[in-house]
């Protein structure tokens, strides 16, 4: 019987010639990454242990992203233990660079590696045919020291992707639909898979867009066949692919879905949930107070040339605080070089480092008691970007914009 991406992927790193769903596989982990929001309980573990070692350091990525610059003394103290543990142990290290999961994408992350990383979101890697999952601070510990893990394989949905989006709608809004579709449980311990001719239409960034927010259907990754665009976006990366998989004509699927691109329509995510989806146009009206366009969701180059297009020669309503943030420094000085930050400052936005920033909603731009923020974060949970007692819209870069002009959620053909 045939294999799904997902199967070959771990049937790669078990050693083993085919898998299928249940099995339960000891598996080499390629590569592993963790960010300043758990290091540092790793590390206390780490220096717990009896005859404490590392692995492979060359597998290893830390990265500080969550609270940069910091924000208090104790996170301040978190961040030296895991900038002083990286120096010790000579593991691959970055601050100040931008958001985990974009600097992965940017230089590590290769077709066919199976990754774990201590943050949920990264499943993004499956824009490149990469096997990423999110771990916890046990499991990141004990592949860090022993090189492996274990995984049970999950099943796999498919989606069809046929068409193209249309003129004002993103990946954003796709991937927004798809899980209002399935629902915040419908893809639980699940692979999600993407394929199809519309394929074709998304750029990396709309692929990551995707892979990105597949967590919060309850996936256990996100994969993408690695073609053309993946190859070009590797190339100028200067990475080679470990493995390049795609499902064999007979892979068994749990289940399938096939989607027109242009049947997708602008879409907003309502508190307090990710899959509590609507068109945008019913929360027209709805005011705000902030608006983050950013994160290593929606932080890519493509997504600040959609709002600067959006907000040149505009305002950003008079109360409302506006937080641009690129998703790493790479994208920041490209963005400077194309007048995309000038746009945003003449219109009055707040162009911030790159960082996590309010999608973490524990230091830049967190909101008060009763505020309302339409975002490009992951999530809308309560409590998410600040005080319990808030609201938090998700919406695509363009949504973000309009809104931000308009003083309430818009969309960009309502300003």
């Amino acid at each position: 019987m045939g294999m799904t991406i997902a199967e070959k992927i771990i049937a790669r790193a078990a050693g083993v010639d085919s898998v299928k769903p249940g099995d339960i596989h000891t598996v080499e982990v390629d590569r592993l990454m963790s960010n300043d929001g758990t290091t540092h309980l790793t590390i206390d573990m780490y220096n717990k242990l009896k005859n404490p070692r590392i692995a492979d350091v060359n597998k290893l990525v830390w990265i500080v992203d969550h609270n940069v610059p910091s924000d208090s003394p104790k996170t301040a103290a978190s961040q030296k233990k895991m900038r002083d543990f990286a120096k010790a142990n000579g593991i691959t290290f970055y601050e100040g660079k931008g958001v985990c999961h974009q600097i992965m994408m940017e230089n590590h992350v290769c077709p066919g590696e199976l990754i774990f990383g201590a943050d949920s979101h990264t499943c993004a890697y499956g824009a490149l045919g990469a096997f990423g999952t999110g771990v916890g601070c046990t499991d990141y510990l004990y592949a860090m020291v022993t090189g492996q893990s274990w995984l049970l394989v999950p099943e796999t949905l498919r989606f069809n992707l046929t068409g193209k989006l249309k003129d004002g709608v993103y990946a954003r809004d796709l991937i927004l639909t798809i899980i209002g579709k399935i629902g915040a449980n419908g893809a639980n311990y699940k692979a999600m898979e993407f394929v199809g001719e519309g394929m074709k239409t998304l750029t990396m960034s709309d692929r990551i867009s995707i892979c990105n927010l597949c967590v919060e259907a309850g996936a256990k990754t996100a994969l993408m066949e690695v073609d053309d665009i993946a190859m070009d976006y590797l190339k100028a990366h200067g990475r080679e692919p470990k493995a390049c998989f795609k499902s064999d004509d007979d892979a068994v699927f749990a289940q399938t879905y096939d989607i027109d691109l242009g049947s997708i329509e602008p879409i907003v995510a309502k508190p307090h949930f990710v899959d509590s989806v609507v068109p945008a146009k019913d929360c027209a009206g709805v005011k705000i107070d902030e608006a983050f366009l950013g994160s290593c969701n929606n932080g890519r180059l493509e997504d600040l040339r959609v709002g600067a297009e959006i907000i040149k020669g505009k305002k950003v309503a008079p109360h409302v605080r506006f937080l641009v943030v690129p998703a790493s420094n790479t994208i920041y000085q490209q963005a400077m070089e194309e007048g995309l930050i000038d746009i945003f400052m003449e219109a009055g936005a707040i162009v911030m480092n790159a960082n996590c920033s309010v999608c973490w909603g524990s230091c830049q731009g967190v909101i008060g008691e009763g505020e309302t923020l339409i975002s490009t974060g992951t999530r809308n949970f309560k409590g998410r970007a600040g005080h319990k007692d808030s609201f938090v819209y998700l919406g695509s870069a363009a949504t973000v914009t309009a809104s931000a002009i308009k003083g309430e959620i818009a969309t960009a053909d309502m300003i």
